[in-house]
This record gives structure tokens, C-alpha cells and sequence, in this order.
């Protein structure tokens, strides 16, 4: 939106240069303008899949919370009779991947925040 405390930049580029800069502001789910004020000074663009990659991730990490609450709340209301044992190893692959999810969601939240500075 034009404003007095604002400069315009003009740049002229090909059809196919256009092309390329519209096709990544649509990745990244940004107008023209905000992805290339982004660019332009440096700030980190993120594609959109890779926004529901974390989304995804951290929501597979709250289902196996869930599941393991679910798993230990049987456990503890003995309710799990003669297949404790085989519940307290699922519950121990539920956590195991619960942590590797939870360590994914860090890796990518780290690669963002390298890519913003």
C-alpha cells in the first residue's frame, strides 16, 4: 500500500525472469511485492510446503502423545492384563519416536532461523 514513508523500486525483467520471481512468491505464499521486499533485505523465505512439512511433523508428534497417554493410562489402570509387557514395548517405540519427530520439528526450526539471518 503506497505511503508517504515508502520508496518504490523499479526493476525490469524478462517474461521469464517474472515468471520465475511470481512462480516463488506463490511457493512461498507471498505477494510479488512482500517476496521480493523479503529478498531484497536479506529476510528468509519459506516455501509453503515446507511450512506444512513442520505443521505435519509437529502434529505427528502430538499424536503420539496422545497414543502414549493412552498406552500409559492402560498400564496404570490395569486394564492391560496379560499383554502389560507387549504394551510397555510399544509404549517405549511410541517415545523413541516421539523424540525423533521432536528432534526433526528442531532440525527444520534450526534451518529456518539460519536462513532468516
Amino acid at each position: 500500500m503506497p505511503s508517504p514513508n515508502k520508496k518504490v523500486l523499479h526493476a525490469y525483467l524478462t517474461p521469464e525472469e517474472y515468471g520465475q520471481v511470481k512462480a516463488m512468491a506463490d511457493q512461498a505464499g507471498l505477494s510479488i511485492s512482500t517476496f521480493v521486499k523479503r529478498v531484497c533485505v536479506g529476510h528468509g523465505v519459506h516455501s509453503l510446503a515446507d511450512q506444512d512439512a513442520v505443521r505435519a511433523l509437529l502434529k505427528a508428534n502430538a499424536d503420539l502423545g496422545r497414543l502414549g497417554g493412552l498406552f500409559k493410562m492402560a498400564l496404570t489402570e490395569g486394564k492391560a492384563g496379560s499383554m502389560a509387557f507387549e504394551l510397555r514395548q510399544t509404549l517405549r517405540q511410541i517415545e523413541k519416536s516421539q523424540a525423533q519427530v521432536a528432534a526433526c520439528c528442531r532440525n527444520v526450526a534450526d534451518s529456518f532461523q539460519r536462513t532468516k539471518k
